[in-house]
């Protein structure tokens, strides 16, 4: 029995990976987005695919000092790969170059395409912001939207203004955004307020889900007669757009900002630096009407 006991620990650890990989995924976020609980779950649905750890971290906040010290801590601890979304180049820059020189591989999501090389990260996954606000803002304009109104939740964030001003450039007019906060409450009475100070506006562009459930019902409070597109899923979005009270979304498909980073990771780290020859980017795709009833059951969950 002794024998087979030895037997059968040694063929256990024969099959056993040589080592576990961890990686550290953090991203922006102040807890209240419906949105980033779907970037966790690709993240720790593919880490469990490889076999890998993954720890998901964010500052409650919303503070971006607050983050670069997360990933300062992250790098201390010497993971196999660092997954980070890049809402503020100027803020986050420092401490993602410093794990990068640390032999950190990084990789950057969701926010940041264009500053992603810059601060040292192997690739980025994410929507093309400004592309996207540009199909938004193109199919505004088909649609009759004549005075527009973009609603910003966080102001400091480059890709939220990269989707306002791309809605904006496809119009042919100059940019008109407001900060709405990221408290629901807020986002309401702001747009309900911008709507009753000027009674001409005839579109909104909702830069995230929550955004846009706060928008509709502010567009509700006033009885404004107002087309309202947004960005992003929740069953809530998907609920107004079958209702008919949203145009459509723009689906940037974010658990596949989670679940890519660790898999290209995973093949970087066990094939000998394999990676993607480019930036993947995971949208902009319109769901409305047409299409919203074979989504929906993926609000939240997938998408």
């Amino acid at each position: 029995m002794k024998n087979i006991l030895l037997a059968a620990t040694a063929v256990v650890a024969l099959a056993a990976p040589a080592f576990a990989e961890r990686y550290v995924m953090i991203t922006h976020t102040q807890g209240t987005d419906p949105f980033w609980p779907v970037v966790e779950k690709g993240g720790k649905d593919a880490a469990a695919a490889v076999g890998a750890e993954l720890e998901y971290n964010y500052d409650a906040s919303g503070d971006m000092s607050a983050m670069a010290k997360l990933i300062e801590a992250a790098a201390a601890t010497q993971p196999d790969g660092i997954i980070v979304s890049l809402p503020d180049a100027d803020a986050l820059g420092g401490a993602i170059k410093g794990a990068v020189d640390s032999g950190i591989p990084v990789i950057t999501i969701n926010s940041g395409l264009e500053a992603s090389k810059e601060v040292g990260a192997l690739m980025h996954i994410g929507q093309p912001e400004k592309l996207a606000g540009e199909a938004a803002g193109k199919r505004a304009k088909e649609e009759g939207v004549t005075k527009p109104l973009c609603l910003n939740q966080e102001a400091y964030n480059t890709a939220l203004a990269d989707r306002c001003q791309g809605y904006f450039d496809a119009m042919g007019m100059d940019l008109n955004m407001i900060d709405v906060s990221n408290d629901v409450a807020q986002i309401k009475t702001r747009t309900a307020a911008a709507l009753q100070a000027d009674e001409s506006i005839d579109g909104l562009l909702a830069t995230g889900p929550h955004v846009c459930e706060a928008a509709a019902a502010a567009v509700a409070e006033v009885g404004a007669d107002v087309h309202l597109s947004c960005f992003d899923l929740s069953p809530g979005v998907m609920d107004l757009i079958e209702a008919g009270d949203v145009a459509y979304t723009i689906d940037q498909q974010q658990r596949l900002q989670g679940y890519l980073p660790v898999i290209f990771l995973h093949l970087y780290n066990t094939n000998a630096g394999m990676l993607p020859g480019s930036d993947v980017p995971s949208g902009p795709g319109f769901v409305d009407a047409s299409n919203a009833a074979d989504v929906a059951d993926q609000a939240g969950v997938n998408r």
